[in-house]
């Protein structure tokens, strides 16, 4: 028997084959801790600080130029996520598939008081 290292939400896509990603250390909650630790040893304090400050300011980026198309953020960016939707559903989920085949990004989709939401997560500074 083979245990699976894995995260549940609804915003993390499955399949009915063997997913790769719930028997790897990625979605495992103790082995991210690794790259915690990796990040703070290899940036220290003040560059942690910096890619957290840097991954916010992106996300309000995306969030104002968003807003600027006509979407409907629901969150308040706190740090770099941003929860996002184009009425009506049907909309928001052709958009989300679009953009995941294009490849130029990933927007995960999920639901959010029982309506398609889109998931912008900033992870990187140079976007």
């Amino acid at each position: 028997m083979v245990a699976s290292m894995h995260m549940v939400g609804s915003y993390i896509v499955s399949s009915n084959e063997r997913d790769g990603m719930l028997y790897t250390t990625e979605m495992s909650r103790r082995a991210r801790a690794i790259d915690l630790w990796a990040t703070l040893k290899g940036l220290g304090k003040q560059g942690v600080s910096d890619l957290v400050w840097e991954l916010h300011q992106k996300a309000i980026c995306f969030s104002k130029l968003l807003k600027e198309g006509g979407f409907e953020i629901l969150n308040d960016l706190v740090f770099n996520q941003v929860l996002v939707r184009y009425e009506p559903d049907e909309k928001t989920n052709k958009l989300i598939k679009g953009v995941q085949e294009t490849g130029v990004c990933w927007l995960g989709g999920s639901k959010w008081d029982g309506k398609s939401v889109m998931r912008v997560s900033v992870s990187s500074p140079y976007v």
